[in-house]
Protein backbone atom coordinates (compact mmCIF):
# COMPACT_ATOMS: atom_id res chain seq x y z
CA UNK A 1 0.00 0.00 0.00
CA UNK A 2 1.48 3.18 -0.69
CA UNK A 3 1.46 6.65 0.94
CA UNK A 4 -1.17 9.40 -0.44
CA UNK A 5 0.84 12.09 1.35
CA UNK A 6 -1.71 15.88 0.20
CA UNK A 7 -0.86 17.79 3.49
CA UNK A 8 2.57 18.50 4.77
CA UNK A 9 3.10 20.06 7.95
CA UNK A 10 6.21 21.43 9.43
CA UNK A 11 6.44 22.73 13.08
CA UNK A 12 9.56 25.16 13.39
CA UNK A 13 11.09 27.53 10.79
CA UNK A 14 14.84 27.29 12.03
CA UNK A 15 17.30 25.96 9.15
CA UNK A 16 16.58 22.83 9.46
CA UNK A 17 12.46 23.59 9.35
CA UNK A 18 12.75 26.18 6.62
CA UNK A 19 14.54 23.72 4.62
CA UNK A 20 12.07 20.89 5.05
CA UNK A 21 9.25 23.06 3.94
CA UNK A 22 11.05 23.77 0.92
CA UNK A 23 11.50 20.46 0.19
CA UNK A 24 8.67 19.46 0.58
CA UNK A 25 6.58 22.13 -1.37
CA UNK A 26 9.56 21.16 -4.29
CA UNK A 27 7.63 17.41 -4.29
CA UNK A 28 4.64 18.56 -5.36
CA UNK A 29 5.87 18.51 -8.84
CA UNK A 30 6.70 14.43 -8.39
CA UNK A 31 3.90 13.54 -5.71
CA UNK A 32 0.41 13.94 -4.24
CA UNK A 33 1.59 16.70 -1.93
CA UNK A 34 -0.73 20.14 -2.07
CA UNK A 35 -0.36 21.74 1.08
CA UNK A 36 2.94 22.78 2.93
CA UNK A 37 2.47 24.45 6.04
CA UNK A 38 5.41 25.97 8.02
CA UNK A 39 4.87 26.75 11.55
CA UNK A 40 6.13 28.32 14.27
CA UNK A 41 5.42 30.34 17.28
CA UNK A 42 7.27 33.22 16.09
CA UNK A 43 5.17 34.33 13.33
CA UNK A 44 8.27 36.52 11.76
CA UNK A 45 10.59 33.75 11.84
CA UNK A 46 8.08 31.90 9.79
CA UNK A 47 7.67 34.61 7.58
CA UNK A 48 11.21 35.53 7.22
CA UNK A 49 12.08 31.79 6.45
CA UNK A 50 9.01 31.99 3.90
CA UNK A 51 11.29 34.78 2.13
CA UNK A 52 14.26 33.27 2.04
CA UNK A 53 12.61 29.82 0.74
CA UNK A 54 11.29 32.30 -2.38
CA UNK A 55 14.52 33.98 -2.51
CA UNK A 56 16.69 30.60 -2.97
CA UNK A 57 14.00 29.04 -5.68
CA UNK A 58 14.32 32.45 -7.76
CA UNK A 59 17.60 31.78 -7.87
CA UNK A 60 17.28 28.12 -8.61
CA UNK A 61 15.38 29.27 -11.86
CA UNK A 62 17.81 31.87 -12.94
CA UNK A 63 20.12 28.79 -12.94
CA UNK A 64 17.47 26.70 -14.69
CA UNK A 65 16.64 24.46 -12.55
CA UNK A 66 12.64 25.39 -12.18
CA UNK A 67 10.74 27.58 -14.58
CA UNK A 68 8.43 30.07 -13.60
CA UNK A 69 5.44 28.29 -13.16
CA UNK A 70 6.90 25.53 -11.31
CA UNK A 71 7.79 28.14 -8.80
CA UNK A 72 4.70 29.40 -8.47
CA UNK A 73 3.21 26.42 -7.90
CA UNK A 74 5.14 25.59 -4.82
CA UNK A 75 4.59 29.79 -3.37
CA UNK A 76 0.87 28.60 -3.80
CA UNK A 77 1.34 25.48 -1.86
CA UNK A 78 3.61 26.95 1.11
CA UNK A 79 2.13 28.71 3.50
CA UNK A 80 3.34 30.27 6.98
CA UNK A 81 0.62 29.16 9.69
CA UNK A 82 0.78 29.73 13.69
CA UNK A 83 0.66 26.34 15.54
CA UNK A 84 -3.41 26.92 16.57
CA UNK A 85 -3.97 27.03 12.60
CA UNK A 86 -2.80 23.69 11.68
CA UNK A 87 -4.91 22.15 9.43
CA UNK A 88 -6.54 18.78 11.39
CA UNK A 89 -6.56 17.12 8.20
CA UNK A 90 -3.25 17.20 7.97
CA UNK A 91 -1.56 13.89 6.55
CA UNK A 92 2.23 14.05 7.57
CA UNK A 93 3.56 16.56 10.31
CA UNK A 94 7.17 16.63 11.18
CA UNK A 95 8.58 18.03 14.58
CA UNK A 96 11.52 20.63 13.80
CA UNK A 97 11.96 22.36 17.00
CA UNK A 98 14.60 23.01 19.26
CA UNK A 99 16.38 19.53 21.06
CA UNK A 100 14.68 19.78 24.38
CA UNK A 101 12.16 16.48 25.15
CA UNK A 102 10.26 18.40 27.27
CA UNK A 103 9.01 20.90 25.07
CA UNK A 104 8.71 18.20 21.92
CA UNK A 105 6.59 16.68 24.07
CA UNK A 106 4.26 19.08 24.83
CA UNK A 107 4.03 19.99 20.90
CA UNK A 108 3.48 16.11 20.44
CA UNK A 109 0.42 15.68 22.73
CA UNK A 110 -1.73 18.77 21.77
CA UNK A 111 -0.95 17.69 18.05
CA UNK A 112 -2.14 13.57 18.75
CA UNK A 113 -5.61 15.70 20.52
CA UNK A 114 -5.80 18.04 17.31
CA UNK A 115 -5.30 15.88 14.33
CA UNK A 116 -7.19 13.03 12.27
CA UNK A 117 -6.38 9.37 13.66
CA UNK A 118 -4.31 8.59 10.54
CA UNK A 119 -2.26 11.42 10.20
CA UNK A 120 1.60 10.68 10.71
CA UNK A 121 3.36 12.15 13.22
CA UNK A 122 7.30 12.29 13.36
CA UNK A 123 10.53 14.36 14.85
CA UNK A 124 13.45 15.37 13.30
CA UNK A 125 15.23 15.45 16.59
CA UNK A 126 19.05 13.95 16.10
CA UNK A 127 18.98 12.10 19.13
CA UNK A 128 16.25 12.10 21.76
CA UNK A 129 14.74 8.30 21.43
CA UNK A 130 11.71 7.97 19.51
CA UNK A 131 10.02 5.91 22.22
CA UNK A 132 10.64 8.64 25.34
CA UNK A 133 9.10 11.18 23.20
CA UNK A 134 5.91 8.44 22.51
CA UNK A 135 5.02 8.34 26.06
CA UNK A 136 2.42 11.21 26.12
CA UNK A 137 0.60 9.95 23.40
CA UNK A 138 -2.62 8.11 23.06
CA UNK A 139 -2.00 4.47 22.26
CA UNK A 140 -2.92 4.45 18.63
CA UNK A 141 -1.20 7.27 18.05
CA UNK A 142 2.32 5.49 19.24
CA UNK A 143 1.80 3.80 16.15
CA UNK A 144 2.25 6.04 13.65
CA UNK A 145 4.56 8.04 15.61
CA UNK A 146 8.14 7.85 14.31
CA UNK A 147 11.75 9.64 13.50
CA UNK A 148 12.03 11.46 10.52
CA UNK A 149 15.51 13.16 10.99
CA UNK A 150 16.65 14.94 7.76
CA UNK A 151 20.56 16.37 7.40
CA UNK A 152 21.31 20.21 6.38
CA UNK A 153 21.17 21.22 3.80
CA UNK A 154 17.44 19.16 3.73
CA UNK A 155 17.03 20.25 -0.19
CA UNK A 156 20.35 18.88 -1.21
CA UNK A 157 21.20 15.91 1.26
CA UNK A 158 19.96 12.73 0.16
CA UNK A 159 20.03 10.89 3.42
CA UNK A 160 17.19 10.56 5.36
CA UNK A 161 16.73 8.50 8.74
CA UNK A 162 13.81 6.75 9.36
CA UNK A 163 14.00 5.49 12.86
CA UNK A 164 10.98 3.90 14.31
CA UNK A 165 9.85 3.58 18.28
CA UNK A 166 8.57 -0.30 19.62
CA UNK A 167 5.21 0.37 19.09
CA UNK A 168 5.72 2.16 15.21
CA UNK A 169 4.02 0.45 12.76
CA UNK A 170 7.18 -0.79 11.05
CA UNK A 171 4.58 -1.20 7.65
CA UNK A 172 3.85 2.50 8.09
CA UNK A 173 8.27 2.90 8.18
CA UNK A 174 8.32 0.43 4.87
CA UNK A 175 5.70 2.73 3.21
CA UNK A 176 7.93 6.28 4.29
CA UNK A 177 10.92 4.29 2.82
CA UNK A 178 9.42 3.71 -0.52
CA UNK A 179 7.75 7.19 -0.55
CA UNK A 180 11.27 9.03 0.20
CA UNK A 181 12.85 6.90 -2.34
CA UNK A 182 10.58 7.81 -4.75
CA UNK A 183 11.01 10.89 -4.35
CA UNK A 184 14.78 11.46 -4.75
CA UNK A 185 16.13 10.42 -1.12
CA UNK A 186 18.30 7.90 -0.04
CA UNK A 187 16.44 6.73 3.38
CA UNK A 188 17.62 4.28 5.63
CA UNK A 189 15.61 2.22 8.21
CA UNK A 190 17.11 2.88 11.78
CA UNK A 191 16.33 1.76 15.17
CA UNK A 192 15.68 3.92 18.08
CA UNK A 193 19.35 4.00 19.63
CA UNK A 194 21.27 6.93 20.85
CA UNK A 195 22.19 9.23 17.81
CA UNK A 196 20.73 6.70 15.61
CA UNK A 197 23.15 6.26 12.33
CA UNK A 198 24.82 9.06 11.73
CA UNK A 199 24.93 10.74 14.79
CA UNK A 200 26.04 8.30 16.76
CA UNK A 201 29.58 7.66 13.72
CA UNK A 202 29.45 11.52 14.21
CA UNK A 203 30.45 11.57 17.14
CA UNK A 204 34.21 10.58 16.90
CA UNK A 205 34.21 12.33 13.38
CA UNK A 206 34.16 16.30 15.30
CA UNK A 207 35.38 14.93 18.79
CA UNK A 208 38.87 13.61 17.25
CA UNK A 209 39.14 16.54 15.33
CA UNK A 210 38.59 18.69 18.49
CA UNK A 211 40.91 16.82 20.74
CA UNK A 212 43.42 17.10 18.21
CA UNK A 213 43.13 21.04 17.66
CA UNK A 214 42.42 21.30 21.82
CA UNK A 215 42.74 25.46 21.02
CA UNK A 216 41.12 27.87 19.47
CA UNK A 217 42.95 28.37 15.91
CA UNK A 218 41.58 28.91 12.79
CA UNK A 219 45.31 28.13 11.57
CA UNK A 220 44.45 24.48 13.52
CA UNK A 221 41.43 24.55 12.36
CA UNK A 222 42.02 24.45 8.73
CA UNK A 223 44.68 22.47 9.21
CA UNK A 224 42.77 19.81 10.34
CA UNK A 225 39.91 20.44 7.55
CA UNK A 226 42.67 20.40 5.00
CA UNK A 227 44.01 17.03 5.47
CA UNK A 228 40.35 14.81 6.05
CA UNK A 229 39.27 17.02 2.49
CA UNK A 230 42.68 16.26 1.28
CA UNK A 231 43.31 13.15 2.29
CA UNK A 232 40.12 11.29 3.92
CA UNK A 233 38.71 12.16 0.64
CA UNK A 234 35.73 13.96 2.86
CA UNK A 235 33.86 17.04 0.94
CA UNK A 236 33.77 19.20 4.08
CA UNK A 237 36.22 18.95 7.14
CA UNK A 238 34.55 19.02 11.10
CA UNK A 239 35.25 22.23 11.49
CA UNK A 240 33.85 23.65 8.13
CA UNK A 241 30.53 21.24 9.19
CA UNK A 242 30.26 22.13 12.63
CA UNK A 243 29.94 25.98 11.73
CA UNK A 244 27.09 24.60 9.01
CA UNK A 245 25.02 23.03 10.89
CA UNK A 246 25.45 24.94 14.13
CA UNK A 247 28.15 24.98 16.98
CA UNK A 248 25.03 25.12 19.13
CA UNK A 249 22.91 22.21 17.95
CA UNK A 250 26.06 19.94 17.07
CA UNK A 251 26.83 20.70 21.09
CA UNK A 252 23.45 19.58 22.12
CA UNK A 253 23.71 16.34 20.51
CA UNK A 254 27.29 15.30 21.65
CA UNK A 255 25.73 16.23 24.48
CA UNK A 256 22.73 14.17 24.43
CA UNK A 257 24.28 11.26 23.06
CA UNK A 258 27.04 11.39 25.68
CA UNK A 259 24.56 11.33 28.34
CA UNK A 260 22.83 8.10 26.24
CA UNK A 261 25.67 6.33 26.47
CA UNK A 262 26.21 7.12 30.23
CA UNK A 263 29.08 9.42 29.31
CA UNK A 264 31.51 7.23 27.71
CA UNK A 265 34.68 9.00 27.21
CA UNK A 266 34.79 8.13 23.51
CA UNK A 267 31.23 10.55 22.99
CA UNK A 268 32.26 13.65 25.48
CA UNK A 269 31.52 17.09 24.56
CA UNK A 270 34.81 19.45 24.24
CA UNK A 271 35.52 22.62 26.11
CA UNK A 272 36.11 24.51 22.82
CA UNK A 273 32.85 23.50 21.88
CA UNK A 274 31.58 24.99 25.09
CA UNK A 275 33.49 28.07 24.73
CA UNK A 276 32.04 28.67 21.22
CA UNK A 277 28.68 28.24 22.45
CA UNK A 278 28.73 30.69 25.57
CA UNK A 279 30.34 33.41 23.18
CA UNK A 280 27.77 33.29 20.65
CA UNK A 281 30.36 31.82 18.04
CA UNK A 282 27.37 29.66 16.58
CA UNK A 283 28.59 28.91 13.51
CA UNK A 284 27.73 30.39 9.76
CA UNK A 285 24.27 31.70 11.04
CA UNK A 286 26.05 33.84 13.69
CA UNK A 287 28.48 34.98 10.94
CA UNK A 288 31.49 33.67 13.47
CA UNK A 289 32.05 29.94 14.70
CA UNK A 290 35.65 28.05 14.49
CA UNK A 291 35.91 30.51 11.44
CA UNK A 292 34.79 34.07 10.56
CA UNK A 293 31.79 34.29 7.97
CA UNK A 294 31.77 38.37 8.53
CA UNK A 295 31.83 40.78 5.21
Amino acid sequence: MSLNIKKVVIIGAGTMGQGMAQWFAQCAETSTIESVELVDINQDLCKDAIKRIIQSWNKLESKGKFTKEQIAKFEDILNPIAMEDISEDSDLVIEAIVENKDIKCKVFQSLDEKLKPGAILASNTSSIPIDSMALSLSKERKKRFLGIHFFNPATIMKLVEIINGSETDLDLCQELKSWFDSQGKKPALCKDSPGFIVNRVARNFYGESLRIANIDSQEKYREIDSVLKEVGGFRMGPFELMDLIGIDVNYSVTESVWNSFYQEPRFAPHSLQRKMVESGRHGRKSAKGFYSYED
